[in-house]
């Protein structure tokens, strides 16, 4: 069949090989060629001699690569994958029968890419290149989206935390940059092998500051108290959200040289690496969930608590909640481009009205307020409840 291409999926992303005009087309029919990119065939081909020697099976092929979404991963799993024995990859053959709108599955292929385990893994390794810079780019432009959202204290607050990290961040660019340009990959690899540590530095430090924000609520009851922590909260998280998402996009681009060095040195280990990187940015990814959902779960809590002493502390009990709610979505912004699944959705204030009429913030109110709704009753424990609180503000408040 003419049209057949390849498949190759990882955990990330979707490599598609083939004649140029049918990668298109499958790409086009799901829904992914605006978003994919070159795979860059050839790169793996000057990498060792078993590759080498494979170079003439798809030395005409076009090769094209798309991360994954989950919408994208549901489209394309109707289709036979099968395990390879390059660890996380599944493959692929699918053809165009041409008369009908639909690609089918092809049993085998004179070019598979099984037959040659050692360009399918340069092809996995490519792959997770790719993935590593589509992150890195999403990255990024979070980055400039938070910007937005810090006034300059925080701005410049941010911006010594980072200069941490100026020293990597500019080896990393040059690096890059000598990638990008042909460069030699001993020279570029040579520039940034040593900065790992200060990115690591870095991330433990921003870690470790979320953790702390959590304390700020923790044994505080009155709501003035949550409203003020809860800013803190809000003003802080901002910050150091944004200095990890710098950390997790030099991380990548740090990865992205990282294989390039394998490939070109060992390729017969890209499989083990690739995997390695695989491991270390999920423990970064269970890290930044336990700390921020932990983060939130105590904003829930502060949220509850304000919420029902709403009664007697209406503007600092919608504070807290809006702070809270502010907060999660700075969280879901950062989660994103990492493939995190959102948390839960906003708060939602209850109507000083509403208030009045719910037994429990009717009670919490009038024990406050130093009246007994146990011993007077619902109805005329918010009549009293009204009196003390025209005395104590002059009005009924604004529902």
């Amino acid at each position: 069949m003419a049209d057949e291409i390849q498949l190759i999926a990882d955990d990330d992303g979707l490599a598609v090989i083939g004649a140029p005009g049918a990668v298109e087309r499958f790409l086009d029919s799901i829904g992914l060629l605006s978003a994919s990119t070159d795979l860059q065939l050839g790169r793996v081909l000057e990498v060792g001699s078993e590759v080498a020697h494979a170079a003439s099976e798809v030395a005409t092929s076009s090769g094209r690569y798309a991360k994954l979404t989950r919408e994208s991963a549901e489209r394309v799993r109707e289709f036979g994958w099968m395990k390879t024995k390059t660890p996380g990859i599944s493959h692929a053959m699918i053809g165009d029968p041409g008369s009908i709108d639909k690609w089918i599955q092809v049993e085998s292929g004179s070019g598979s890419l099984l037959t040659n385990p050692a360009l399918l893994s340069g092809v996995g390794g490519l792959m997770t290149q790719l993935a590593k810079q589509a992150e890195a780019a999403e990255l990024k432009a979070l980055l400039l989206k938070m910007d937005e959202k810090l006034d300059d204290a925080r701005r410049d607050e941010r911006d010594k935390k980072l200069a941490k990290m100026d020293r990597a961040m500019l080896a990393i660019k040059e690096a890059t940059t000598i990638r990008e340009h042909g460069g030699h990959g001993d020279t570029a690899w040579g520039k940034v092998e040593a900065e790992s540590g200060t990115l690591l530095e870095v991330q433990a430090l921003a870690l470790r500051s979320l953790r702390a924000l959590a304390d700020k609520v923790d044994g505080k009851n009155k709501v003035g108290e949550l409203a003020k922590a809860a800013r803190d909260i809000e003003y802080d998280v901002t910050i150091w959200l944004a200095v990890l998402a710098r950390c997790f996009e030099l991380q990548d681009e740090f990865a992205v040289l990282e294989l390039d060095h394998v490939l070109d040195t060992a390729p017969h280990r890209v499989d083990g690496h690739r995997l390695a990187l695989a491991m270390a940015q999920q423990e970064r990814r269970e890290a930044i969930v336990g700390t921020t959902r932990h983060l939130i779960d105590r904003m829930n809590q502060a949220g509850a608590t304000a919420d029902a002493n709403v009664l007697l502390h209406l503007p600092a009990a919608r504070s807290v909640v809006d702070s809270l709610n502010s907060t999660t979505v700075v969280v879901n912004e950062f989660y994103a481009p990492l493939g995190i699944q959102a948390e839960g959705g906003p708060m939602v204030a209850t109507r000083w009205a509403e208030a009045l009429r719910d037994p429990g913030k009717l009670k919490t109110a009038c024990v406050e307020a130093g009246t007994n709704i146990v011993k007077v009753g619902v109805g005329v424990g918010a009549v009293v409840l009204s009196l003390v609180l025209k005395s104590k503000f002059g009005t009924d408040r604004d529902a």
